[in-house]
């Protein structure tokens, strides 16, 4: 057996990246409402491997008691691992107008809420710290977004957090920028991942050739059908997600979060022209995606998906 890297919760195999999926094997996640992913639930019947769900750096909220609704649906983390055990969690953390002042110390009390209920929990977490960091609707500084990037990993390694891998996301719908000016180092990423909508796959090459380059494996960290959604059927599935599942393959990605929302019905996104993404609102589209992730390459729920990903569950001391 390999020796622990730390006091609990993740061995190194083969020199992988904190959780990383075996050779030709994606880790399947469903999200992002707590809504959302149990009607997914109900109508696919197939847990996927993991849920996403948000929080944020100005409340920790979401995590053990279910957030407030902004609009876009509740975030409760707790439940989804009380039901769903064999299961890991993917954690969005909203940072806009507030990295100045996470790296300063405000809102250090959050920080060791979010840590103190993370070393709580033995399940996997992959922590998506500032999401689409070089999104414009975001408009990071890329200094303050490294700063704050790290204080935030530094503060969790000090309370002994070990079932978290970091995850670096990139927007990925520009060429114009380049991503290395946010890159807070190898030593605080365990993964790059990307967005994928509806933008030109040239978009996200450079995003997973910096990943490759800094030998880190590459999670679709958001992906639904932008102003496609399933409701053309054949056509949605001819010019999406065909599409989506052949650049997952070629790509070698790693870990794919799959939003399954009906944007029009949310206060949020209605009338943003995002559609409906709902894998069961439309039965070609429904019929062949369960086709799809019912292939043995999708790491769903199962009792040996933790060793799988080199996740020990650890015992307290």
């Amino acid at each position: 057996m390999m020796p622990l890297l730390m006091a609990y919760g993740y061995e190194n195999l083969d020199n992988k990246a904190k959780f990383t999926p075996p050779d030709n094997k994606v880790l399947l996640i469903i999200g992002q409402d707590h809504q959302t992913i149990q009607n997914y639930l109900e109508a696919i019947e197939i847990i996927p491997g993991g849920f996403m769900i948000y929080t944020n750096i100005h409340y920790a909220e979401g995590l053990n008691s279910p957030s407030r609704d902004y609009g876009s649906g509740i975030s409760y983390a707790q439940d989804l691992i009380d039901k769903y055990p064999n299961t890991v969690l993917q954690i969005g953390l909203y940072m806009v107008d507030a990295l100045v002042d996470t790296y300063t110390g405000r809102y250090d009390e959050n920080i060791n809420k979010f840590a103190n209920w993370l070393n709580t929990i033995d399940v996997p977490v992959y922590l998506r710290i500032g999401y689409e960091f070089d999104g414009p609707h975001n408009h990071y500084n890329p200094d303050d977004y490294k700063k704050a990037y790290r204080y935030i990993v530094d503060k969790f390694r000090a309370q002994g957090v070990d079932n978290v891998a970091y995850v670096w996301h990139a927007h990925s719908h520009s060429l114009k920028s380049p991503i290395k000016d946010w890159y807070p180092g190898d030593e605080y990423v365990d993964w790059v991942g990307i967005s994928y909508f509806r933008q030109h796959h040239n978009y996200m090459i450079p995003t997973i050739k910096f990943a490759r380059e800094h030998n880190k494996p590459v999670m679709i960290a958001e992906a639904t059908p932008q102003g496609i959604g399933t409701t053309y059927g054949e056509r949605s599935w001819d010019t999406w997600f065909g599409p989506f599942f052949e650049f997952v393959k070629e790509q070698n990605i790693k870990a794919i979060s799959y939003i399954n929302s009906n944007w029009e019905a949310m206060p949020m996104w209605k009338g943003q022209g995002w559609g409906d993404a709902r894998i069961q609102a439309n039965t070609y589209i429904k019929k062949h995606c369960i086709e799809e992730i019912r292939k043995d390459r999708y790491l769903k729920s199962s009792k040996d998906l933790f060793s799988q990903l080199g996740y020990r569950h650890y015992r307290k001391q």
